[in-house]
């Protein structure tokens, strides 16, 4: 998922789980930063970079693919972006290297989920924003691995996004690429390695990953090979994984973005206190009454960006304005305070929220028998947790 969701829907989420206008932009806030808490942030400002939440493509081309390397990918992306959804699935007559891998694949609705918002029960907004970050992007990001590895994450030539016919969405020259129906046409979807060009949504041309048949480059982690194409709330396309033995796979995100905005909703009334059990497929559906077709016209509206539209249905529910994603704005507080009060910081207790999930997600892949995220052992010092990961 993008900005779109992470920020201003989640303000949105946050705004009908009861969460007052400066409790909701603190914690879509955490939740965008997700995407932007990277090693070389965390260096500029002084804080401890095993915090990381995500990587910048730079850290990315330079980051080793030995086996320690590997495990620092996976800790990273497999515990913020790409939630395992089964991290003890079977596959029949499969290796246990092969078996490690599969059993990454991230999808809503796992034991995991549930122990990371209970893991953000009771422990600030930061650490909120930081579980709804992951709830949404079990969604958007599933059928993906969270670890380099071509055999889950590749796709071939056989990719095809939907195009509805109203509007005049399925028409043109591409409607000969497959069969139509009479609700639209399946399109072929046009991949190419141009990271400087925008995505084309109407010319259904996308840039994403180069193919590297090396099974562990980075240029197969997660859903790079089909580049930002998933993370598009319009986007319902099918494709043939490796890993589901090359049956065709649809996958429908207005649908279950649809679903990932009312499990926000849900889970954060859990985590305000309002209800006392967070359980999975589990939803907020009298949300999804009321708000339904807004909600539906917003996902399923072709454009690469849809901020403007979700910060306007939140400026509406809340009658405040929010304000514009600014990665910047909790750096001086954090850089300036004293040693001992950083962690009291904004970013101090992102940090600590970050450090617990990463340790927790961690230690069930470690747990499950699997080594590829490595292991972490938490330590009590002072007044909390510290988490060391092996390097």
């Amino acid at each position: 998922m993008q900005e779109d969701f992470h920020y201003y829907a989640t303000y949105c989420a946050a705004f009908l789980a009861g969460f007052d206008h400066e409790e909701c932009l603190d914690i879509c806030y955490s939740a965008q930063f997700v995407d932007l808490c990277s090693r070389t942030l965390l260096l500029k400002i002084g804080a401890p970079q095993n915090a990381a939440t995500t990587q910048l493509q730079l850290e990315m081309m330079d980051a080793s693919t030995d086996v320690l390397g590997l495990q620092d990918i996976t800790r990273i992306w497999a515990s913020f972006h790409f939630l395992p959804r089964d991290l003890y699935a079977e596959k029949a007559k499969r290796t246990k290297r092969y078996m490690d891998r599969y059993r990454l694949i991230c999808g809503p609705n796992g034991e995991l989920l549930k122990k990371t918002v209970e893991l953000a029960k009771g422990h600030g907004l930061q650490h909120a924003g930081i579980a709804m970050h992951v709830l949404a992007d079990t969604w958007a990001h599933s059928n993906f691995a969270g670890t380099p590895t071509l055999v889950i994450n590749n796709t071939d030539e056989h990719f095809y996004e939907f195009r509805e016919a109203a509007g005049g969405e399925a028409n043109g020259n591409a409607s000969t690429d497959l069969d139509s129906d009479s609700e639209g046409t399946w399109v072929k979807v046009r991949f190419r390695h141009s990271p400087s060009e925008p995505d084309d949504v109407e010319k259904g041309l996308y840039s994403n990953s180069l193919f590297q048949g090396n099974e562990v480059s980075i240029m197969n982690l997660g859903h790079g090979r089909a580049g930002h194409f998933p993370d598009y709330s319009f986007a319902k396309y099918k494709y043939l994984p490796a890993w589901g033995d090359y049956h065709e796979l649809i996958k429908d995100n207005p649908s279950d973005y649809r679903k990932a905005f009312s499990q926000m909703v849900y889970a954060m009334k859990f985590l305000k206190g309002s209800i006392d059990l967070f359980e999975t497929e589990r939803y907020e559906e009298e949300v999804l009454e009321k708000y339904g077709e807004r909600i539906d016209r917003i996902l399923r509206k072709r454009q690469i960006n849809a901020c403007s539209d979700w910060k306007e249905f939140g400026e509406e529910l809340s009658g405040q304005e929010i304000p514009d994603f600014d990665v910047e704005k909790y750096q001086d507080e954090y850089i300036k305070a004293d040693k001992g009060e950083k962690e009291n910081t904004f970013i101090g207790r992102f940090i600590k929220g970050a450090l617990a999930q990463k340790g927790m997600v961690t230690g069930e892949i470690f747990k499950s028998g699997n080594m590829i995220a490595g292991f972490s052992k938490t330590i009590q010092q002072g007044k909390g947790l510290l988490r060391f990961f092996n390097k």
